[in-house]
């Protein structure tokens, strides 16, 4: 029975990594498949909106005849309720989980199992998350209805301190004053070990979900920015949360919101995160890193990838810059017969001393209007999850992304705000849209090579 149970469990994991669903990540340490992390990244038009929220999936011996114990960690210590259902200890109330009472019907079966575990807790996060409190159908209407409005506040304000803000600058080593503390200096890797001899430090804290939190935040920066501004309109600095009927003293999100403050904080993050894109390059000219694994396997991948374009009739080249194998330069040229034809764009990729467990960081030189590229230059692509370390896989998943002509609707590639509304938008906005298109195409051309 063991055996099937970890079999199964196993099985799980591996589909949920290989999935294409951007809004979830799991992860286990060593062969531990019995403690799983798992990420859930906040839906659109939510307060929960991008925010990065995790959880500890405990597996007992007896699944899937019995559900996994699920635990809410992205709390602020126990000090954050983020849903009427998910409690400041960490409890979260779901009756497939055994947690709460449901209808018949509604506990868990045999057939569930950790991804619908994980969608339904992300179903709780929802446009009104003030309905998950039971008797909310019984409720006063008018006096419900400000409750409703501050609820949705405060969980927004929250969301962006707690589960970005403060997980960005934990993982980047700043503190309040916007420094980067000695630990944040420190490599977690040994750069000269031998692959087959790394061995982890039981004193850095294991954060699977480092690099994609990292990488989904260059990709919402904007999207953070414009919740923010807006926000600012509706709440002033200083003003206190609202206190809901369902919330107890050890049980409840109390603070003030400070809005000014959370965006000097999120632009500082983005400066962070800039400045470590350029400590890869300078660590990548190292002399230790002559001959370090990583630097030899993309120096080969690059000869590998020039030879394939000049074998091939596209007319896409790289080069390094400066001879350095962990930054590279794309020249993508447009394809014929679309909005993107005569077009000729620059893409930089950096690649980290630690590549592939921190993916490239991919940013267009030339400016480019395009719902799938943010104003900074960072595309939102996706590479084939079970192929990480294929660089060539990277570049054709940019090109892909720029190309295809008839994308399903998808909110969490909102990346360019303006863009992504004119796309998404009415007829006359999607021809607005083109129209942007095109002369960023044009001026492409104009830019300096």
């Amino acid at each position: 029975m063991a055996d099937q149970s970890i079999i199964r469990i196993t099985k799980e994991i591996g589909e949920l990594q290989k999935s294409s669903d951007l809004s979830l990540a799991v992860a286990f340490r060593d062969r531990d498949v019995r403690n799983v992390k798992a990420l859930i990244i906040g839906p659109h038009e939510t307060p929960y909106e991008f925010g990065f929220f995790e959880f500890a999936v405990k597996f007992n011996k007896e699944y899937p005849r019995k559900s996994p114990a699920v635990t809410a960690t992205t709390t602020n210590s126990g000090r954050c309720r983020f849903n009427p259902n998910i409690y400041a200890s960490g409890k979260v109330c779901l009756s497939i989980l055994g947690t709460w009472r449901g209808e018949r019907g509604e506990e868990w079966s045999a057939a569930q199992g950790l991804e619908s575990i994980l969608l339904s807790i992300q179903s709780l996060m929802s446009t009104n998350p003030y309905e998950n409190e039971p008797g909310f159908e019984d409720a006063n209407q008018s006096h419900d209805k400000k409750n409703q409005k501050d609820y949705v506040a405060k969980i927004r304000h929250e969301t962006l301190r707690i589960s970005i803000i403060q997980r960005l600058e934990d993982y980047l080593g700043i503190s309040m004053n916007g420094t980067v503390t000695p630990a944040a200096e420190r490599e977690l890797y040994d750069l000269d070990m031998d692959d087959d001899l790394e061995m982890e430090d039981p004193s850095v804290p294991w954060e699977p979900f480092k690099d994609i939190c990292k990488r989904r935040f260059l990709w919402y920066y904007d999207s953070y920015l414009e919740t923010i501004k807006k926000a600012k309109e509706e709440v002033k600095d200083g003003q206190p949360f609202a206190r809901m009927p369902f919330e107890g003293t050890s049980n409840t999100m109390d603070g003030k919101f400070n809005y000014t403050e959370l965006e000097q904080r999120i632009r500082k993050i983005k400066d962070a995160l800039d400045a470590e894109t350029e400590k890869w390059a300078a660590e990548g000219v190292s002399p230790r890193m002559k001959d370090a694994t990583v630097a030899v396997n993309l120096g080969r991948q690059f000869e590998q990838i020039k030879e394939s374009y000049k074998r091939s009739d596209v007319p896409h080249c790289v080069e390094l810059v400066d001879g350095n194998p962990f930054v590279w330069n794309l020249t993508y040229f447009g394809r014929p017969m679309t909005n993107l034809d005569g077009g000729m764009f620059r893409i930089k990729l950096n690649f980290s001393p630690r590549f592939p467990e921190e993916q490239p960081r991919v940013k267009f030189l030339t400016s480019m209007f395009h719902h799938r590229i943010a104003a900074d230059g960072t595309p939102c692509y996706f590479p084939n999850p079970s192929r990480r370390e294929d660089v060539k896989q990277h570049i054709d998943a940019v090109i892909e992304a720029l190309e295809e002509e008839q994308p399903p609707y998808d909110p969490r590639t909102l990346v360019h705000p303006e863009a992504h509304k004119l796309y998404w938008g009415t007829s006359d906005e999607r021809k607005l849209y083109n129209r942007q298109l095109r002369r960023s195409v044009q001026r492409s051309m104009e830019e300096d090579f």
